[in-house]
């Protein structure tokens, strides 16, 4: 008997010893899964002042925290309720054990649990919840060796990441963020109290939808602490009396979502794992002047509804762009009046008619060949051939023409006769090339291009119209400043500048665009206490209507237009629809930013004289005409043109 009993006992521990072993090798695929843990992380995108812009995340949003990172108190509440003895024990509560064991027997079912923190993180990272006993022993083998490979902060560290909070929150420092707005370091005991009981049943303790509960079980964590004597009466006193104020905040948290489409465009280039890796991107945008801009434009829009009636507001659209002209960072993108109704982005993604706000750029390229603000052209009416044997007749707006005028005058009255000729005089092969030199893609050989027939979306056109305020140097606009990765890599991000012109060329542009809103067609655009230099523009039919406007340090492209491409009121043009948006927003900038520079800069290589009686601006490649003579034949040009260098 005694020879049986004792055969049984080796073969039973023989059984116990294979089932052990079988489970073991079972286990090593999912302890690896947790000792070199690599859980996925939420990119988050900031403005130009830290602050959060969006969340970009797949699948699981979450924001990791090291274990240095989380302050004492918050360990301590987690250990108080879920795991007195976590520092003390190897992985398993036997005593916690033994009593699940009695009451499970008691109640016929596996209704005590008795998991450990170490068992809770294996059940959340490598295991499932179901109540089975071949998933139990598994835990229990995990249990032990993760004790064995990683320290208790290891594992606190990795369970605070992992753990789920509700509300779409993985990870505490995420439901940190996303509850109480706050880092981990700026909680009060209740909310560390409120986010410590979360995990044991997220949805029911949801302080969103069940704030009674989730403060209930707060109390009992506070209540524990104070039971074993890791906080006084006062602490746990106050602590049950607080309740928190809790924000029920979207996932991704998305303030500026036409920005946001735009900056995972730019950094999906570069990286591959944008949703997933956890980067810190810093971007050139500021909220602040993001809302501005937004507002303006919805302002702007609701005043075209005001003066008809009969406007289709679902077609009917607009876009404003603000970036600083001598960097490119973009401060402010808006890419629609809503963004619910229609994410298309119309300020990077449509290509709309810039009309007589090109001119500005037929006005530079004449300078730079010889000639001066104050040379005149023709502004009379003629026919040309439009390229195709047909007859091509432009008109004025309001169909009156000055015979003669200086192009200072022909640019701030916007005199389409007076361009047409010019960019004809200059030789329009000339021209375009040129403009395609400087960077306009796809621009075609046509000399209605003089008249904004070239269609362009506002950001690209920031570009160009940079090189005015920018001393004649084009500057990419760009979001994204820098690109933190989770191992602390940074990547920066430069814009590509290209020099167009000479600063003291560009200068002269800048002198006669000036005009045009202190006295010409954008005086809707002017802002008392800075200078403002700009150009309106309106496309045949009002189909698209421009503000392009700048200060020495801000330049703002604003677009209205409908969607379909149909006219607008003949009431809508540049300086009557978008020029006023213009002078909104830089009033509502110039409070927030009283320091911004006023006036714009004059370089050295612009003189002045007394010509004509008046005192006029010139440079040596661009000449006070030296008699009252009428400009050459229009009829004649050889195209080669006669002055400066570079691109234009």
């Amino acid at each position: 008997m005694i020879r049986f009993l004792f055969s049984f006992f080796v073969m039973c521990v023989f059984a116990v010893g294979g089932v052990f072993m079988y489970f073991y090798s079972e286990v090593k695929y999912d302890m690896d899964s947790i000792v070199n843990y690599h859980p996925t992380l939420t990119t988050q995108i900031y403005d130009r002042n830290d602050k959060l812009i969006a969340n970009v995340f797949e699948g699981e949003n979450r924001v990791y925290v090291t274990y240095k990172e989380i302050p004492g108190r918050v360990i301590e509440a987690l250990v108080a309720i879920e795991d007195t003895n976590f520092f003390e024990h190897k992985g398993i509560n036997l005593e916690a054990i033994f009593r699940a064991i009695i009451k499970d027997i008691e109640t016929m079912s596996f209704a005590q649990g008795a998991s450990t923190i170490t068992q809770q993180l294996i059940k959340n990272v490598a295991l499932s919840n179901e109540k089975k006993i071949d998933r139990k022993i598994k835990e229990f083998i995990l249990a032990m060796k993760l004790e064995n490979e990683l320290s208790k902060e290891q594992i606190l560290e990795r369970y605070f990441n992992e753990v789920y909070f509700g509300h779409g929150y993985y990870g505490i420092k995420t439901a940190s963020l996303g509850y109480f707005h706050k880092e981990l370091n700026e909680l009060s005991l209740k909310e560390i109290s409120m986010l410590v009981g979360l995990p044991k049943a997220p949805s029911s303790y949801d302080p969103t939808k069940h704030l009674d509960l989730s403060l209930s079980r707060a109390n009992r964590v506070i209540t524990r602490m104070y039971e074993i004597g890791w906080i006084g009466r006062d602490e746990y006193e106050v602590g049950l009396k607080e309740e928190p104020v809790v924000y029920d905040d979207s996932l991704t948290q998305n303030k500026a979502p036409y920005v946001v489409d735009e900056v995972i465009k730019e950094a999906n280039r570069f990286l591959p794992n944008l949703r997933t890796g956890g980067y810190k991107i810093y971007t050139s945008v500021d909220l602040e002047v993001q809302d501005m801009a937004r507002k303006s434009l919805v302002d702007g829009y609701n005043e075209i509804l005001k003066r008809n009636k009969d406007a289709n507001a679902s077609i009917l659209n607009g876009a404003i762009t603000v970036t600083d002209p001598l960097t490119g960072d973009i401060l402010a993108l808006v890419g629609g009046v809503d963004y619910a109704k229609s994410n298309f982005n119309r300020a990077t993604q449509s290509k709309r008619q810039t009309g007589s706000s090109f001119k500005p750029f037929i006005y530079q390229i004449a300078l730079n060949e010889g000639y001066s603000p104050v040379s005149e052209v023709a502004d009379i009416p003629r026919s040309f051939d439009d390229g195709s044997n047909k007859e091509w007749n432009p008109k004025n707006f309001g169909k009156k023409y000055d015979g003669y005028i200086t192009m200072r005058e022909a640019l701030k009255k916007s005199r389409n006769l007076a361009t047409v000729n010019l960019m004809y005089s200059l030789g329009v092969e000339n021209v375009i090339n040129k403009l395609r030199d400087a960077g306009f893609r796809n621009m075609p050989y046509a000399l209605s291009v003089a008249l904004g027939s070239y269609g362009i979306s506002p950001l690209e056109y920031s570009r160009f119209y940079s090189m005015f305020a920018g001393g004649g140097v084009a500057t990419t606009p760009k979001f994204i400043k820098k690109a933190v990765s989770f191992t602390g890599n940074e990547t920066l991000f430069e814009a590509e500048k290209t020099r167009i012109t000479q600063p003291e060329q560009a200068y002269l542009v800048v002198n006669m665009m000036q005009e045009v809103v202190n006295s010409g067609t954008a005086r809707r655009a002017k802002v008392k206490g800075i200078q403002v230099a700009g150009k309106t523009g309106t496309s045949n039919d009002s189909i698209d209507t421009w503000f392009c406007g700048y200060t020495p340090e801000v330049l703002v492209i604003i677009w209205y237009g409908n969607d379909n491409y149909t006219p607008m009121r003949n009431v809508e043009t540049g300086g009557r629809t978008a020029a006023p948006v213009f002078a909104e927003f830089m009033n509502k900038y110039l409070e927030a930013f009283p320091e911004t520079k006023r006036n714009f800069k004059v370089p050295s290589g612009v003189f002045h004289k007394i010509y004509k009686g008046k005192d006029e601006l010139y440079t040596k490649t661009s000449p006070l005409p030296t008699q009252d003579t009428l400009p050459q034949d229009i009829g004649y040009s050889d195209g080669t043109g006669g002055g400066s260098s570079l691109l234009f």
